[in-house]
């Protein structure tokens, strides 16, 4: 960490404007940003000219504010921040929500109860998803320690394969996901479930029966996922509603998240993350396990057994001493999963609950669930 922080500090040094150092820093959770560097952050923000500088600078200079308790000026920051990021994309939040609706209009029960026609041999892939923020890089820490789980990170292929068969489907008349998932041939299917799991071996370094891939953005696609690895098990964390959308607004992320970006969006984003959810528990009882992140920071044993009991595991003491481990880790969440347990996150919302209107009204009676 202090190599790091050196590296850092040499780049806003050699370029006080280089948004992405100072994001660096920033988001070390130690409060390592001192009176000098929000001076020089101000200053920079009066002579960038870059974008990509100015965005990180405004959520830098934001959290640099925020551990002042400087939360008026942190909360301007912060939105100035995603305002512009928000510019850069071209993000419509109706696409999801008729996305989720579809999906739970055409996939009913029976669509469930069918039988696959073919079998994967190999390890079991776990895919461990969630809303961003929310949690599953600290499962996923936990669940590694168990000698028959290995965590392999935020693998990419999912996305790449749905791309992949919707681009091959096109000339068939698919324009949609829900329609690639009832046209796919059982050829299809195989083959691209064998060329996920030969992509994830490459990112395997333990022959254990179980290994979760954690991206977090795969919750949308459990449809997907589920036709072309029938084996696969999903077990999903979720965060408290306005900690987890908050999480995300103060964070700067790339084009991957982008209902990040504004407040409305992103309690939008999680209003059909959890219709979709709560579709697939009607319908599907027992496909999902579901971990709730603050009861995972209280009780951890209780949270973890149903993980296990779901995989059929037994209880092994390891995953308690998560902490310990000196696996890889490449997510924001890198320094929380070196620590014990702690509450440090939770209602981090409340200082800005004034400014919070948009996210209270999309989020609707889950606000205050």
């Amino acid at each position: 960490m202090d190599e790091a922080i050196t590296a850092y500090r040499h780049a806003t040094t050699v370029d006080p404007e280089r948004g992405e150092g100072w994001w660096g820093l920033a988001a070390i959770k130690s409060k390592i940003l001192t009176d000098d560097d929000i001076v020089t952050m101000r200053e920079a923000l009066q002579t960038a000219v870059d974008i990509s500088n100015i965005i990180p600078l405004h959520f830098a200079l934001a959290r640099a504010l925020h551990d002042r308790e400087q939360f008026p000026e942190a909360f301007e920051h912060y939105a100035e921040g995603n305002r512009l990021h928000s510019s850069t994309i071209n993000y419509e939040s109706g696409e999801l929500t008729t996305e989720v609706d579809t999906f739970s209009r055409i996939f009913r029960e029976n669509h469930f109860k069918r039988q696959p026609a073919f079998q994967l041999d190999g390890p079991t892939p776990v895919f461990l998803i969630s809303m961003p923020r929310a949690g599953s890089t600290l499962l996923e820490q936990m669940l590694d320690c168990h000698p028959d789980i290995e965590g392999v990170g935020e693998l990419l292929y999912i996305r790449a394969l749905l791309r992949s068969g919707m681009e091959t489907y096109t000339n068939r008349g698919c324009s949609t996901v829900d329609e690639l998932i009832l046209k796919m041939s059982d050829a299809d299917k195989e083959a691209m479930g064998r060329d996920y799991l030969e992509r994830a071996s490459l990112h395997r370094h333990r022959d254990s029966r179980y290994f979760i891939d954690k991206m977090p953005m795969n919750w949308s696609d459990v449809l997907f996922i589920r036709e072309i690895l029938p084996h696969a098990k999903f077990v999903e964390i979720r965060r408290d509603p306005l900690d987890c959308c908050f999480s995300n607004f103060t964070h700067c992320f790339s084009r991957a998240h982008a209902a990040s970006s504004s407040l409305d969006h992103m309690g939008r984003a999680y209003v059909d993350y959890v219709r979709l959810f709560k579709h697939f528990d009607q319908v599907a009882p027992g496909l999902i396990c579901h971990v709730v992140y603050e009861d995972l920071v209280e009780n951890p044993e209780h949270e973890l057994r149903k993980v296990l009991d779901y995989l059929d595991l037994p209880w092994d003491d390891s995953l308690l001493r998560f902490y310990e481990s000196d696996r890889t880790v490449r997510t924001p969440s890198a320094e929380q999963v070196r620590r014990p347990l702690n509450r440090s996150g939770m209602g981090a919302w409340k200082p800005y609950e004034e400014w919070l209107g948009p996210l209270r009204e999309a989020l609707g009676p889950l606000a205050n669930s």
